[in-house]
């Protein structure tokens, strides 16, 4: 929680200065400490479903701990669902409706299938309306990869460009701004990437959107919207688990050997030791050589390949959803439907952050 400047020590200035949260009397006297209402719209597809979820909710409960955190995950019903996906859905999930009726304080937006033209995905439709009324009333919404493609698309027509690869990996990033986003991060550190498609700096700066993080090798990490707060952008994927791309490979393997694709896929990039690469790659040798091979799929070395890779974004993922957070507890109304306590300016809401 933030500092209160309550006297006139000349060290809050200071550390105010060097982009600490520091709130003037006024403001802490008119904070009312509550619960904060988080959504999480959930467009994964079924198999990573439930593992999203745990994802994200795992970041937003090693947030700060003062703070209590109710989350409300809801989906689209017009996205395809298999049987249990959508018993999951139906039994666990709130819907739309009743979400919007009693308000959000915040608001996260997962990812979906990567198709090549997101306005002829089933969400895309159905996702305007949430869009729409995030907009207006939630004080911030956070975008996960492809959600941020298709946020950006919506609100200011900017068309994502296929790479003509799969970006896939762990790559090196630098913090390009001081932004009490990335407060108290390291300025160099780690994040997970996988996508075709990509917006590029110059694509967001042309619309104001403040790139804050990212990466020689990979591209925009993190970005936020031209008020610098109410759309919080990811390209990356600081929710990953360490053996998110290690289930990633592995997916991709069982689609070769079921013909869905030509190629063995390759390492995802600065992930495995290379005592991991020999590992793996001695299996794909075995693999491609035997007459059974789904025999051998069912011996896939899961659990030795984890071994041999690192877990390098945890912490500074946590750190940025805490700064996140944190920002949202100190500027949203004192109840639920109401986006802004009172004397905030929502083109400009972190002003006095």
């Amino acid at each position: 929680m933030p500092l209160v400047a309550n006297s006139a020590l000349p060290g809050f200035e200071r550390l105010r200065a060097e982009g600490e949260e520091v709130l003037d009397m006024e403001r802490a006297h008119h904070q009312d400490i509550r619960e904060l209402h988080i959504g999480l719209l959930n467009m994964m597809p079924d198999a990573a479903l439930e593992v999203t979820e745990r994802q994200f909710m795992r970041l937003v409960g090693g947030c700060n701990r003062i703070a209590q955190f109710y989350v409300y995950p809801f989906s689209l019903p017009q996205i395809p669902r298999g049987e249990a996906a959508r018993e999951h859905i139906e039994k666990y999930y709130f819907d739309f409706e009743s979400i919007r009726d009693a308000g959000l304080d915040a608001l996260i937006l997962t990812g979906a299938i990567p198709g090549p033209d997101l306005t002829r995905e089933p969400f895309w439709q159905p996702l305007g309306p949430v869009l729409d009324w995030a907009k207006t009333s939630v004080t911030s919404t956070l975008c996960a990869c492809l959600a941020t493609h298709a946020v950006m698309k919506y609100f200011w027509d900017i068309d994502r460009r296929p790479l003509g690869f799969k970006r896939w990996g762990v790559y090196s990033h630098r913090r390009r701004r001081v932004h009490p986003l990335v407060r108290n991060i390291n300025t160099r550190f780690d994040v997970p990437h996988s996508r075709f498609n990509e917006i590029y700096t110059e694509q967001m700066s042309s619309h104001d959107i403040d790139v804050l993080v990212d990466s020689e090798d990979a591209g925009v990490h993190l970005a936020v919207s031209p008020d610098g707060f109410r759309f919080v952008f990811f390209q990356g994927h600081p929710e990953y688990d360490q053996n998110s791309l290690l289930k990633e490979y592995k997916r991709e393997v069982v689609r070769f050997v079921n013909d869905e694709i030509g190629t063995y896929p390759p390492f995802p990039e600065n992930y495995l030791s290379e005592d991991g690469k020999h590992l793996l790659d001695a299996y794909r040798k075995r693999l491609i050589g035997a007459e059974d091979r789904r025999a051998v799929l069912r011996e896939f070395p899961e659990d030795a390949a984890l071994a041999q890779t690192d877990y390098t974004w945890g912490d500074t993922g946590k750190i940025v959803f805490n700064n996140w957070l944190g920002l949202v507890y100190q500027l949203t109304g004192t109840k639920r439907d109401a986006p802004f306590m009172d004397g905030v300016d929502p083109d400009n809401p972190l002003r006095n952050a």
